[in-house]
């Protein structure tokens, strides 16, 4: 029976043709960002359906903002997405290794070479990589975590910006780094982003502490508290509304004093429990009464209310409090500990600083746009990302395309060892991790063969130990020594962008048959006449 029937409603393409329109789907989306890579990589002006524009060269940032309705490209999109969770850096890489590694492949197709086979081959190159990539690493000191995370910023900002943020990154990592049972954990996400309007880039600070723009909530509180216990509440301290409308019936004006009272005699015994209980700061994420802010006073309470739930997630781990529903059913077991509380003005406005004992920090940027404010966070972001991987995986390689040229040479050889067409898709896997200086040198104004075989061979003319060191720079515009000169990059970073761009190059190949659905033709309304 034809399946003509069945799918007439379905466009499908099949095999080779299938093959073919998704690998040019996917080199159309690295066409896209390939002008962004490395430190001479250009600039792409976003602009929504709003008309709100972005500029910025960071790949995932294009990537996800671009309105991208191609199910291949969507599965690159995604990869670099993972890249970027994982690395911080490197989601422009893994694009274009995913997209050269398809374009390899159908040169290979077109000489009856099966996908499947390819596949296969991808595979085995992939898992040479990930254990050769462990020969070529370097210990982490501090001053090499600094550059590691001034390289992962190049091409974005000016100089004295990328060695700010990178300097500032590498601080906040070192605060937010905590030893869990023998393992060095460094979470970027327990540091805060701040966000101040004016003032130069280079004028963003990091502070130790949690910082909000809040104020207390009565001024004759103490700007100032030493070390005590944090209660924080996923609630507030307020009179209980109805929970029906309803009317009372009031007779005489002592029944309604006697009322209002009551409610303030349940408000006072809430604010005598938090003083039993110890709790000398308090933080709530709905309002506190009016009528108790001197009573909270008077107990020595510290308080702050309409914190937003982010935050106080963000106190509740730095503090290694509890959150709290209700006042009456709070313990000693759920408060935590702070080490000092404190209110600072700044640009006339009103900060409040928690420094706790389990660390956290607050990253204060400044920028003269709300455009470069955007991109002061998202490049303190990524800097962040790098810095805190590199604590909690001290390796580094060396960068400009270095790492990239020494795989590849050593997968040629280790070629030769395998019989079968595998070899074949080893050496289109060695072809497309050389993507990387090439697109390098095309974006510095270079010529990229050239460039190429000059790293070759600065490679080959060099001692065992170190050549795999040697990559493009730049700067001199020439096959150098980048540990020497300083051009070093995460090993999380490298292997993780090999690692997802042969999965979505592999994903992509096992893909014979595409169908499309037929989309029903939609009638606009029409407008109504007058």
């Amino acid at each position: 029976m034809s399946d003509a029937s069945i799918l007439s409603d379905t466009d499908r393409t099949t095999g080779r043709d299938a093959l073919r329109k998704n690998i040019q789907a996917a080199l159309a989306l690295s066409g896209a960002i390939r002008s962004t890579l490395g430190p001479r990589g250009l600039d792409k002006l976003l602009i929504d359906s709003s008309g709100r524009t972005l500029t910025t060269n960071d790949g995932v940032t294009v990537l996800e903002t671009a309105k991208v309705e191609h199910p291949v490209a969507k599965m690159l999109i995604n990869a670099s997405s993972v890249q970027d969770k994982i690395a911080r850096d490197g989601t422009t890489s893994t694009v274009l290794i995913s997209a050269e590694m398809l374009n390899n492949a159908w040169h290979l197709v077109t000489q009856g070479v099966h996908p499947s086979m390819i596949a296969r081959g991808y595979r085995m190159a992939e898992e040479y990589c990930r254990d050769e990539l462990l020969s070529f690493t370097i210990d982490a000191a501090k001053k090499d975590r600094l550059i590691a995370t001034q390289t992962s910023l190049a091409g974005k900002g000016h100089e004295a910006m990328r060695m700010h943020l990178a300097l500032l990154s590498v601080d906040a990592a070192d605060i937010i780094s905590e030893d869990k049972s023998g393992t060095i954990i460094a979470d970027p996400t327990r540091v805060k982003v701040l966000s101040q309007s004016g003032g130069s880039i280079t004028d963003s600070k990091l502070v130790t502490g949690l910082v909000l723009a809040k104020k207390r909530i009565l001024e004759a509180m103490p700007k100032k508290i030493g070390a005590g216990k944090i209660l924080i509440m996923n609630g507030g301290i307020e009179r209980r509304s109805m929970a029906s409308e309803m009317k009372l019936n009031v007779t005489s004006t002592g029944v309604l004093q006697s009322f209002r009272d009551k409610e303030m005699e349940i408000l006072l015994q809430q604010v005598n429990h938090l003083q039993s209980i110890g709790v000398t700061l308090l933080a709530c994420r709905e309002g506190i009464d009016d009528d108790i802010r001197s009573a909270l006073n008077d107990a020595g309470i510290q308080a702050f209310r309409r914190v937003a739930r982010d935050d106080l997630d963000l106190l509740a781990r730095g503090c290694g409090a509890t959150l709290v529903h209700d006042v009456k059913h709070a313990t000693i077991q759920d408060l935590g500990a702070f080490i000092e509380s404190r209110n600072e003005m700044w640009n006339g406005v009103s900060h409040w600083i928690v420094e706790t004992e389990e660390g956290g920090a607050t990253f204060i940027a400044r920028g003269s746009t709300i455009d470069v404010l955007g991109e002061v966070e998202r490049c303190f972001g990524d800097a962040l990302g790098v810095a805190c991987q590199l604590i909690e995986e001290p390796l580094l390689l060396a960068g400009g395309g270095a790492t990239q040229v020494a795989l590849a040479r050593k997968l040629r050889r280790h070629g030769e060892t395998i019989p079968g067409r595998e070899q074949l898709a080893i050496e289109a896997f060695a072809d497309a991790l050389e993507i990387i200086p090439r697109v390098l040198a095309e974006n510095a104004g270079l010529d990229p063969i050239n460039t190429l075989l000059e790293i070759v061979a600065s490679q080959s003319n060099a001692s065992d130990d170190c050549s795999h060191h040697f990559g493009l720079n730049v700067n001199t515009r020439n096959s150098r020594n980048m540990v020497d000169d300083g051009i070093l990059e995460p090993l999380r970073i490298t292997r993780q962008a090999i690692s997802g761009a042969t999965e979505a190059a592999v994903s992509i190949l096992r893909i014979d048959d595409v169908l499309w659905a037929k989309a029903d033709a939609v009638i606009p309304d029409m407008p109504e006449m007058n």
